[in-house]
């Protein structure tokens, strides 16, 4: 992402942390990036497409920590538990994420239509902005099937090196193994919109997923 794209990104974030989208002016954000309110409105198209890019982003930047919580070398139960508490973090300190996760949007905040704009720039990341940016339900959709991805791999890594191998465990089953991963994306999800008392998320996932045979 070129330097002044990145910059005046952070910018908006900033400014967004500070007053609502709608006090947010373009010009204070240029002035913040160090970068002039044409080169903003070159990279953006205007302020839905500035808004579309922060969303996107901040899209992009849980679902990298998604993926880092899954790479964690533990069992499966410990990696969706892991993954789990990213999602809670990500959304108590990101209220764009928090936004996203549950599809709850204060008038604080932009909420850019999750479908696709029309767009003329020729901006490659512009271009991508103005695609359909994801639903609460993209998002258990896209960490269950990522889930399942790392934790079938793992599974078939381990059992390769295993005399007797389990063949019977829900991880070697792909149905059973979507299951158990939506389970508990799903337990992270509702602990976004109503948080857990006593035990935390971890507390929660981890007694859900042994009652599953985690």
């Amino acid at each position: 992402m070129p330097a002044a794209r990145e910059s005046l990104l952070d910018a908006a974030y900033t400014a967004l942390a500070r007053r609502p989208w709608p006090a947010v002016r373009m010009v204070d954000v240029a002035a913040a990036a160090g970068v002039s309110r044409q080169t903003l409105y070159n990279e953006f198209g205007s302020k839905d497409g500035l808004a579309r890019a922060l969303v996107r982003r901040e899209a992009d930047s849980y679902l990298a920590g998604v993926e880092r919580a899954l790479a964690t070398p533990l069992d499966a139960r410990e990696r969706l538990t892991a993954t789990a508490e990213w999602t809670t973090l990500a959304a108590r300190k990101n209220a764009l994420v928090k936004a996203m996760l549950t599809g709850c949007w204060s008038e604080r905040l932009p909420a850019p239509s999750l479908a696709a704009v029309p767009s003329s720039s020729a901006v490659p990341a512009q271009r991508r902005a103005d695609g359909p940016l994801p639903s609460p339900g993209d998002f258990v959709t896209l960490v269950r099937d990522r889930a399942v991805a790392v934790l079938s791999t793992a599974h078939q890594a381990h059992q390769a090196h295993q005399t007797h191998p389990a063949h019977h465990t829900h991880l070697g089953d792909p149905a059973e193994l979507a299951r158990f991963c939506e389970l508990a994306v799903r337990l992270a999800l509702s602990c976004v919109a109503a948080p857990p008392g006593e035990g935390g998320v971890a507390g929660l996932i981890r007694g859900a997923l042994s009652r599953q045979g985690g």
